[in-house]
């Protein structure tokens, strides 16, 4: 998709209309789909639900993991406090007694003191998670009162050494603590208080006997979070994980999407031999679209790179996914050099800042309507830029 088409397609009044209007079809009718009738309801719906975001819309990746210890409520607080739209709170890991807590990845050797814990030096094991051979300390071998006793760290301290003075302030957090606390800040902020968590490694748990989808649902419905227009929306990389959560609740769901030579795990171990290259085809898309609002793609599929690590030119993504009636959020937009596109880097330091604001510029003016960011104050002032240009 050429830039300029890009820019006149969605500029200015144009793109925040067309959060909305995606799902019509030529004649204005809402495309015949249950999952994109459902888009359209939630997005219009007297200013409620996912039409009450800003287009694009900022989500704080694991709250300001840029500047705080990921997954931690301090780190979710910073996020709001720094402006975020909507808070990722929340990649949903199961305990050994089935409780949700919040962990990147049910392995948390990396984002834990559990090492400083002799008490459960036995615990370390190696697994095969999703195909690889994963060595370390797992949620599910943990109760939640065993959890309770750890603390966050720093997951990448190379690149974030300054996040490693607040290692050891924040416990795990568990699902149900969130959502109490989104009610909280939506209390005392005076707005409504937006979270984005993701069911990880969904068939790697069901094969447990931990299925996260029914856990999410019943927990959401206890706290009456689990209607269309929630504050709640919900994404994983599993589409049938997805399939399985649109039967469940009535929330916003997101297909996540990662590099397009890859497979979903449930692909794999259903047999399914579509790659991600076939989920962003048109007819992919509507597929898609029938069952989920939206679609989280990895930046790489919106502008991919070359080999130096510089951007191209935008692919078909953004316009396809529109035209199904699809929300794109793509991810993650962070301000260290090595996370961003070489154009935009400064320097070769690691922990280095690069250009953060003409990344963001370049990726909105695809027409993305959102994106998820670990710097979400570099990313509010790069919307604002680009939205009033």
């Amino acid at each position: 998709m050429a830039m300029r088409e890009s820019k006149e397609r969605t500029g200015g009044t144009g793109r925040r209309a067309l959060l909305g209007a995606a799902v019509l079809g030529a004649s204005g009718t809402v495309l015949g789909s249950s999952g994109t009738a459902r888009a359209a309801d939630a997005r219009h719906d007297g200013g409620r639900g996912l039409s009450s975001l800003p287009v694009p819309t900022i989500i704080g990746h694991r709250g300001a993991s840029g500047y705080r210890p990921e997954h931690t409520l301090g780190s979710y607080q910073l996020a709001l406090d720094m402006g975020a739209d909507v808070v990722e709170a929340g990649d949903l890991v199961p305990t050994k007694d089935g409780h949700l807590v919040c962990r990147h990845e049910p392995e948390i050797g990396g984002t834990t003191d559990v090492a400083d814990h002799p008490e459960f030096a036995g615990r370390r094991t190696t697994k095969t998670l999703d195909g690889v051979s994963v060595t370390g300390w797992f949620t599910e071998d943990f109760t939640l009162a065993e959890l309770k006793r750890l603390r966050a760290v720093e997951r990448i301290p190379a690149n974030r050494p300054h996040n490693t003075l607040y290692n050891g302030r924040w416990e795990i957090p568990t699902f149900e603590e969130v959502l109490r606390w989104q009610d909280e800040q939506t209390r005392k902020r005076g707005r409504q208080v937006w979270i984005y968590p993701e069911t990880k490694h969904p068939t790697y748990f069901r094969g447990l006997g931990l299925g996260l989808e029914e856990r999410v649902a019943k927990i959401l419905r206890k706290h009456g979070k689990h209607r269309r227009n929630s504050p709640v929306i919900l994404q994983s990389f599993e589409p049938t994980g997805v399939q399985r959560l649109s039967r469940l609740v009535e929330n916003p769901l997101v297909v996540l999407l990662s590099g397009a030579d890859t497979r979903p795990w449930d692909f794999v171990e259903s047999g399914d031999p579509r790659t991600v290259a076939d989920l962003i085809t048109p007819k992919g898309l509507r597929e898609i679209a029938s069952y989920a609002q939206g679609i989280g793609p990895t930046l790489d599929l919106v502008i991919p790179r070359d080999a130096g690590g510089r951007l191209t030119e935008p692919t078909n993504l953004v316009r396809d996914a529109h035209r199904a009636g699809l929300i794109l959020h793509p991810y993650t937009m962070r301000n260290e050099n090595p996370f961003l596109p070489a154009d935009f880097r400064k320097g070769t330091d690691p922990d280095a800042y690069g250009d953060v604001f003409g990344a963001y510029r370049t990726y909105f003016a695809t027409g993305i309507d959102g994106v998820f960011t670990d710097h979400p104050d570099t990313g509010l002032l790069a919307r604002e830029d680009f939205v009033n240009d």
